[in-house]
Order: structure tokens, then C-alpha cells, then sequence
């Protein structure tokens, strides 16, 4: 029980990142080569990458990998909570 309630506050930390790289986008003029978006970039980029190789961009420009991603946290959280 501990596992998953480790396994839940990981989730949420990560769907936290999640949603600050979604708000870090809407930043113009954002440089690249800041260490926090390195950081962000680096810890989320293997989630959403796969997403995104399953689900093209809708009309070539709408990127819904980060819906996606946060869709299946919820997911997994609602199942983990049922065997709490």
C-alpha cells in the first residue's frame, strides 16, 4: 500500500511538470539552452515522444501528445486508488 501511494505522489509530481512544460510553450522567445527547460524537456520527452509516434499532430499542427499524457495519468491514477 505504501508502493502505491509512493507510485500516486510520483503521478502528480509528474503531471505537474507536465503541465509546466504545456505553460512553458506559450512563453515566446523562450531560450532553449536554459537549464530548466533542458530539464523539463529532458524528463518529459520520453512520454510524450511515443505519444506522438502513435498520434500525429492533428492537421499537421495540433500537438495533443501532453492531453494524451495527462489523460492516462488520470487513468492510472483512478486504478491505483481502487486497490488502495
Amino acid at each position: 500500500m505504501i508502493v502505491i501511494q509512493l507510485v500516486l505522489i510520483l503521478l502528480q509530481l509528474y503531471s505537474y511538470v507536465l503541465l509546466a512544460r504545456a505553460l512553458m510553450s506559450w512563453i515566446p522567445n523562450l531560450d532553449p539552452y536554459n537549464p530548466a527547460v533542458q530539464f523539463l524537456h529532458s524528463i518529459t520527452e520520453p512520454v510524450l515522444e511515443p505519444i506522438r509516434k502513435l498520434v500525429p499532430p492533428l492537421g499537421g499542427m495540433i500537438d495533443i501528445s501532453m492531453i494524451i499524457a495527462f489523460f492516462g495519468i488520470i487513468v492510472l491514477e483512478q486504478l491505483l486508488r481502487s486497490l488502495v
